[in-house]
């Protein structure tokens, strides 16, 4: 990441005085997409995106009561503390070294990926990627702190699931998904309606198996978005980007949560697809005569905050069918 002019971090100081969410529950895109247009090479567009962006946003709730190691499994997922939770992970991360708080709530929070439509976890992940790579600087700190903070005030399970016969590969997997029979309503009630999933993630493996399969997951989710992101074009895009946040994130943590984070970041792409995929695909549209880094100004041209972090996510991919998944993406996701 090239950021020597700080924007990063002037950005993040912006949206850190803004809530996780808006309008109700709509999600705050704002960290995560500045995050990925600085890595992008696309620093100098942030705060001409930010300005725009921000007017949408709701300012950060006020505290209420602090939340204390003793009562931490009373106020998971509890969205009336989420300003709480917040202030409770900064504190944590002003007296530990990072890798340390993560560690410990990674497997805490991991459960409850789905909560938030699971852009907590994708939040964190963006947050992750740049402490690994940069100086951790007090923005990027308290960045991480906003991400967990979300994910545990949101933290939400999935229903109790069957599991169904495996696939051999993630996109068989991801094909064999039942997609929930009312298609209706907003992400809560159709992941209420999931009861089962292809047990492809079933089981323990070693950490160095996890992590390919992750990488294979990640690979088959944006490919299957170039001929199955009709059905939904924003919400299939965490199809991908959820199971790429775990990845990120798992230099990070110790290799034995490498398994339960592929079973998590399993459960995530498959319920986000149960949920919003279409009955039938379409022919994958090739991108053209395009290069990557060409896709991603086109990206961050667009505006659109998906589009910007779907982008980011299939560059990590690469290849012809992930660049023509991102070009759907921005021909389906109407442009900031």
């Amino acid at each position: 990441m090239d950021d020597n002019t700080g924007t990063l971090d002037e950005a993040l100081e912006r949206l850190h005085v803004t809530g996780p969410e808006f309008d109700g529950w709509l999600t705050n895109h704002g960290p995560m997409a500045v995050e990925s247009l600085v890595r992008g090479g696309q620093a100098p567009r942030v705060h001409r995106w930010l300005d725009h962006y921000e007017q949408r946003l709701d300012a950060m709730p006020a505290p209420g009561s602090p939340i204390v190691a003793a009562d931490w499994q009373e106020a998971l997922g509890d969205s009336r503390r989420l300003a709480d939770w917040i202030v409770f992970f900064e504190r944590a991360l002003a007296e530990r070294p990072w890798r340390d708080v993560l560690a410990e709530w990674w497997p805490r929070l991991l459960p409850g990926i789905a909560g938030g439509a699971t852009h907590p976890v994708i939040r964190v992940g963006h947050a992750v990627r740049t402490l690994l790579t940069t100086e951790p600087t007090e923005p990027r700190l308290a960045e991480l702190a906003h991400g967990l903070g979300y994910w545990a005030a949101r933290h939400q399970l999935l229903p109790a699931l069957t599991s169904l016969p495996s696939a051999p590969d993630a996109a068989g997997a991801l094909d064999a998904v039942p997609r929930v029979a009312d298609q209706s309503g907003g992400i809560r009630p159709r992941l209420a309606q999931i009861e089962a999933f292809p047990g492809w993630a079933a089981g323990p493996v070693d950490p160095d198996t996890a992590r390919e399969r992750l990488g294979e997951l990640v690979s088959a989710a944006v490919r299957r978005y170039a001929t199955h992101a009709h059905g939904n074009a924003v919400m299939l895009v965490h199809t991908a980007t959820a199971p790429n946040a775990v990845l990120r994130t798992l230099p990070a943590l110790p290799r034995s949560l490498w398994g339960a984070s592929l079973g998590a970041a399993w459960a995530a792409s498959a319920a986000v697809t149960a949920a919003y995929a279409p009955a039938a695909p379409v022919p994958v549209v090739s991108a053209g005569d395009v290069s990557p880094g060409e896709l991603f100004e086109r990206a961050a041209a667009h505006g659109d905050d998906h589009a910007i972090k779907f982008a980011d996510t299939a560059l990590d991919v690469g290849g012809e069918v992930a660049l023509a998944a991102a070009t759907r993406a921005l021909t389906l996701i109407d442009p900031a």
